[in-house]
C-alpha cells in the first residue's frame, strides 16, 4: 500500500509544478514585448580645460579674520578685568541664578538672588553669572546685565542680559 502511495504522490506534485513552468515562460517570452529596441548612444566627452587659479594674493575666505584691528593688532579692544577679585556669584552660570525679590535700604535697591538654597543680596556695580555680569540696573522686576562673552574670533564682545523676576504659583494653585 505504502508502495502505490508514493509514486501517486509523486505524479500530482510533478503535474503541479507543470503549469506554473508553462506560467513562467509565457510571462519571460512576453515580458520584453514592451522595451525599447534602441539604446540612445552616450553624449560625447568634453576635453578636461585645465584652469590655473591666480587668487594667491587675495584673503582666504575660510580663514577667520576681523575687518578693522587696533594699533596692538588685536582686535575689539574690549577686555574683562581678569585680575579683579571674583564675588561669589560669579561661580554660577546665570541659568542657575534666579531673582526672587527685591529689598530696598536708604538710596539703594538690592536685589535678593538664590543659588543653589542660598539667598544672596546683589546692588548696581557687583557681578553675577560666569561671564562677568556687571549688574547695571535692579529694578522691582528684573537685574540687568552687561556681560563680556568671547566671541569665535578670540575677542570680546559686550552682550545685555536680563535676569527676571521669579514669578512662583501660590500654594492654592500647586497641584
Amino acid at each position: 500500500m505504502k508502495r502505490l502511495i508514493l509514486p501517486a504522490a509523486l505524479v500530482v506534485a510533478l503535474a503541479g509544478c507543470s503549469s506554473e513552468g508553462d506560467e513562467l515562460r509565457t510571462f519571460v517570452r512576453d515580458s520584453d514585448k514592451g522595451l525599447p529596441r534602441r539604446i540612445d548612444p552616450l553624449p560625447a566627452v568634453k576635453p578636461f580645460e585645465p584652469f590655473t587659479y591666480e587668487g594667491f594674493d587675495l584673503p582666504d575666505p575660510f580663514k577667520p579674520r576681523k575687518l578693522t584691528a587696533n594699533k596692538d593688532g588685536a582686535g575689539g579692544g574690549l577686555a574683562p578685568d581678569l585680575n579683579r577679585r571674583k564675588e561669589p556669584l560669579e561661580a554660577f552660570p546665570l541659568e542657575q541664578l534666579k531673582m526672587v525679590g527685591t529689598l530696598t535700604q536708604g538710596n539703594d535697591t538690592y536685589a535678593l538672588v538664590r543659588a543653589d538654597k542660598t539667598l544672596y543680596r546683589v546692588k548696581k556695580g557687583n557681578y553675577i553669572g560666569q561671564n562677568f555680569g556687571l549688574i547695571t540696573d535692579v529694578t522691582d522686576g528684573e537685574i540687568k546685565l552687561k556681560e563680556i562673552v568671547q566671541d569665535s574670533a578670540g575677542d570680546w564682545a559686550e552682550r545685555q542680559s536680563v535676569l527676571p523676576l521669579l514669578e512662583e504659583a501660590s500654594k492654592g494653585d500647586k497641584k
